[in-house]
């Protein structure tokens, strides 16, 4: 279902949310200060956060590798079409805005399976007149749909970087390869591959916590290691670009990630401790505090 998706009956769509269930997106959307979650959303990041006090980096500083990404991509190298799956909530700055802003015609293409993403999603649709934006409520475990109705918008014979940030560690092993592999295949010479990931490589006594947090509410959540990330583009025969899979905030830093206004000092004291992560600086990171790697690679 793609933009007109968003036309459908309000009452259907609200069928669809499961309020008793943690979800991905909303989790992601607790952290980033957002407002389109439940209370078992925010229950969950809590438990995260407690389990990992500067958990927030990760959510943070991968959110800031997509930016430096997409500017890469569009700035550097040309890029024009984007399709960006587990998109996630809309927030600032969405994947069109920055691609937009370097290229005003470009396209990108958004998809997510979770029907509070597809309620907001009409925030991701704000396209500048001369680019265009859709949105498919479709899964990643379905490439050929994604695929398919990605094509209604994207031209399959330019390049297209196709961004899976923070969403391969929600699949298993097989199957994400497979998924992966499909969605290349399908990409012309030249396209992008966009790739961020949780990992226990580098603090596993703070992410195996955080994963248990995860998992104990259903969740599918493979931590995998460097040499298994860097698969997703040896396997498809990807050239990796400089500096290869590395820590999301070793990815070519430009220390300019947004630093949020700061509130009042007697209104944020009177915050919960996950509300307040929205505030901090995240370029006091250090290696101790991130546990997700990053990489980019283009197909010959």
């Amino acid at each position: 279902m793609s933009g007109d998706a968003l036309s459908q009956d309000p009452v259907a769509l609200q069928r669809r949310i499961d309020t008793t269930k943690a979800h991905p997106a909303r989790v992601y959307d607790v952290f980033l200060g957002g407002k389109d979650h439940y209370p078992v959303d925010r229950r969950a990041a809590a438990a995260a956060l407690a389990a990992n006090p500067r958990g927030y980096l990760d959510v943070r500083h991968n959110r800031d590798f997509l930016r430096r990404a997409v500017t890469e991509l569009a700035a550097g190298d040309g890029i024009r079409q984007f399709l960006d799956i587990g998109t996630g909530l809309p927030t600032a700055e969405n994947v069109h805005q920055i691609a937009q802003r370097i290229h005003p015609d470009s396209r990108v293409v958004y998809v997510d399976n979770d029907p509070v993403v597809l309620a907001h999603a009409r925030a991701l649709l704000t396209s500048g007149p001369e680019g265009r934006t859709d949105y498919l409520d479709a899964d990643l475990t379905d490439p050929a749909r994604i695929l398919q109705e990605a094509a209604g918008l994207l031209d399959f014979d330019r390049p297209i970087a196709l961004c899976l940030v923070a969403v391969l560690h929600f699949v298993e092993d097989a199957e994400a390869h497979a998924i992966v592999r499909e969605l290349l295949d399908a990409l012309p010479s030249g396209s992008r591959l966009v790739v961020s990931h949780l990992t226990e490589d580098l603090n596993p006594e703070n992410v195996r916590a955080v994963q248990r947090t995860y998992t104990e509410r259903g969740f599918t959540f493979v931590l995998r290691s460097k040499a298994e990330v860097e698969r997703f583009f040896t396997d498809n025969a990807l050239d990796l670009a400089d500096p290869g899979v590395v820590p999301a905030h070793r990815w070519r830093p430009d220390h300019a990630a947004p630093v949020p206004e700061q509130p009042d000092a007697t209104y944020l004291a009177t915050l919960d401790d996950i509300d307040k992560v929205r505030y901090r600086d995240i370029d006091d990171a250090t290696d101790a505090d991130i546990n997700v790697y990053a990489a980019l690679g283009a197909k010959p």
